[in-house]
């Protein structure tokens, strides 16, 4: 059975990036993996990290992570997936990260998340054996997907090491893909250069899409205004997912793929 491996730096990513190919492959025979990195529980939060959930309306005693921990796996169950895997990583306003604005701006230079990131990806690609790997281009900017993105791409043996032939499939990071007219895209010189691929689904593939989505109670009001914004913006994406490729497709993911027009 081939594997496939998402992996997500936030407790929603994968399924808003990716949730309809994600669906697609689980229902013509791949195993699915689904992996966050930034899941960490930090008990008695403050300052702007306490404001990242008072602002949904969620009180400081509620463990935050963990109920986005749990939204993610009843998304992973409406995708036909198996349980996801939580990677202990603390998401960026636990870094030090002040602001809203400071998530979309560059690094700090003190956070050195992705030294302790690249060896954690690495025993996960190698425990898991993935025949593709599916991760985000950290369009939008934010600090956690660039720094995930880092990780992978440069030194270390994750996906660097010679002869390393691991195929990856970029997605483009929705809802930061549609919410403005010209997105911030830091890394994209590593993309630039590599063809672009679309996958797309059928009506069935969208309502999987659409109800793992909307599992994530505690976002979709701040990300679309509610449960029909999520709804609308979803079908506007017409029951298709983008990607850039690195690597070579295996032939059963090849032929579930279209080349972009």
């Amino acid at each position: 059975m081939p594997t496939a491996l998402a992996l997500s730096p936030h407790l929603d990513d994968a399924a808003f990036s990716c949730g309809g190919t994600l669906n697609r492959l689980a229902t013509n025979g791949w195993r699915v993996v689904m992996a966050t990195v930034f899941t960490a529980s930090v008990p008695e939060p403050q300052g702007f990290a306490l404001a990242c959930q008072l602002d949904k309306g969620l009180g400081p005693k509620i463990d935050y992570m963990a109920l986005r921990r749990a939204e993610d796996a009843e998304a992973a169950r409406q995708l036909g997936l198996a349980p996801p895997l939580h990677l202990p990583f603390r998401e960026a306003p636990h870094r030090g990260y002040g602001s809203a604005p400071e998530l979309f701006e560059a690094p700090r230079a003190d956070d050195r998340i992705a030294d302790a990131l690249a060896p954690a990806l690495a025993a996960l690609i190698a425990e898991t054996a993935p025949d593709v790997l599916l991760a985000p281009q950290a369009i939008g900017g934010h600090v956690d997907h660039v720094r995930m993105v880092e990780a992978l791409r440069g030194p270390g043996p994750a996906l660097q090491e010679p002869g390393f032939a691991l195929p990856v499939l970029w997605w483009r990071d929705f809802p930061y893909t549609v919410r403005t007219a010209e997105p911030k895209q830091p890394l994209a010189p590593l993309f630039a250069g590599l063809p672009e691929i679309t996958i797309t689904f059928a009506s069935e593939g969208e309502a999987a899409k659409l109800r793992a989505c909307a599992a994530y109670a505690s976002q979709i009001g701040f990300q679309f205004g509610g449960p029909a914004g999520l709804e609308a913006r979803l079908a506007q994406e017409e029951g298709r997912e983008r990607f850039r490729l690195s690597g070579t497709l295996p032939p059963t993911l090849a032929a579930l793929c279209a080349a972009a027009v």
